[in-house]
């Protein structure tokens, strides 16, 4: 499979990411890992009879394989986070979702596709999700008298990044974000999208544009232990590295689980070798689209159960802790290194449900 048409500027970054790691060695001795779902069960025309026997599925199937899935160092099963999105809401759906949560086995959190839309339409329609899950169903955490959420761009045009336009119309997102609450955005890597912005391999803070020019997330401060809040909003990103087995020309992996492209001890050791960094921790946010038969059935049939058991496996054989963790609890590992705080305390006392 030959490279998307623009992915050789992604070479260089490839290779200063080597040299830098080559220069400056990195052991972790932990390693968090967040699955971050795009969850659209209504998505692409489907039935609300579609929708429910899609969320049916994960109810059903998902607190088992969490039950026989390693226990990580803090004796906690595998957490899911759902990234729901704002315009597929139904109150009885989001409520069967919420019982998933109330397992102790996942979280919910802020997805949004939107087209054309203005800083007030915009605010209209995160501020009256928000309420709903906090209100409705128990779901999100309050701080400061706000909603908190993690927050996804559908179709990956955060910040009106598309060079079209198109799928947001929001210049100045990221100061509408920071404004509503969102604690840490999780939309990149989204290679091969011309949304992708310069940043690989790194958690790092962006800044709104003060001329509000489109994707203000394009260049940052990246995170440092003990460096304290440096910008705007926080960049979760997830593993991006170079395929290169059984290949003429190298495939691009973004940490895309999906049923055409499910996890392998290979990809998993990939991961492990670019993730991004801070102090002793090492921080793996993988996406998916979980709700569509074609990624549902191979995820919760082995894709998975494989995904823990390798990451279990790769953890140990690097003399690593492994921790499972909702996308709240992976930014309370990370704020709590940024402020020169141990990440453990962080995230073990942020069990999912605390804080709410």
């Amino acid at each position: 499979m030959n490279l998307p048409r623009h992915a050789e500027i992604w070479l260089l970054p490839f290779a200063q990411e080597r040299l830098r790691r080559k220069i400056r060695p990195r052991k972790p001795k932990r390693v968090w890992l967040a699955i971050t779902d795009h969850f659209e069960p209504l998505g692409m025309g489907a039935t609300s009879e579609m929708g429910f026997r899609r969320v049916a599925q994960w109810r059903d199937r998902w607190p088992r394989i969490c039950s026989d899935a390693p226990r990580d160092a803090c004796d906690q099963p595998p957490q899911y986070s759902f990234f729901y999105p704002q315009e597929e809401y139904d109150r009885e759906l989001m409520e069967r979702i919420a019982e998933i949560v109330r397992l102790g086995v996942a979280d919910v959190e802020v997805h949004l596709h939107h087209d054309a839309d203005t800083p007030e339409s915009f605010r209209q329609k995160v501020t009256e999700y928000c309420r709903r899950l906090i209100n409705d169903h128990g779901l999100l955490r309050t701080h400061n008298g706000k909603a908190a959420f993690g927050f996804i761009h559908g179709n990956w045009a955060l910040d009106n990044s598309r060079p079209d336009g198109k799928w947001c119309g929001v210049n100045g997102e990221i100061a509408l974000l920071k404004e509503l609450g969102c604690y840490a955005d999780f939309t990149m890597p989204s290679i091969p999208s011309p949304t992708q912005g310069h940043v690989i391999n790194q958690i790092y803070w962006c800044n709104a544009d003060p001329q509000r020019r489109p994707k203000s997330f394009d260049r940052g401060i990246e995170a440092t232990v003990g460096g304290g809040d440096a910008g705007d909003l926080l960049m979760i990103t997830g593993p991006v590295g170079l395929r290169f087995r059984s290949r003429l020309m190298p495939r691009v992996d973004t940490g895309e689980i999906a049923g055409y492209d499910l996890p392998t001890p290979e990809r998993v050791r990939l991961w492990f070798d670019v993730a991004p960094v801070l102090g002793e921790d090492l921080f793996i946010k993988l996406y998916t689209h979980g709700a569509p038969e074609r990624n549902l059935e191979p995820l919760l049939d082995q894709g998975l159960a494989n995904l823990f058991r390798w990451v279990a496996e790769e953890a140990d054989s690097r003399g690593m802790q492994f921790h499972w963790a909702t996308a709240w609890q992976m930014y309370q590992a990370i704020t709590a290194l940024t402020h020169g705080q141990a990440s453990l305390p962080a995230a073990a006392s942020s069990v999912v449900g605390a804080n709410r």
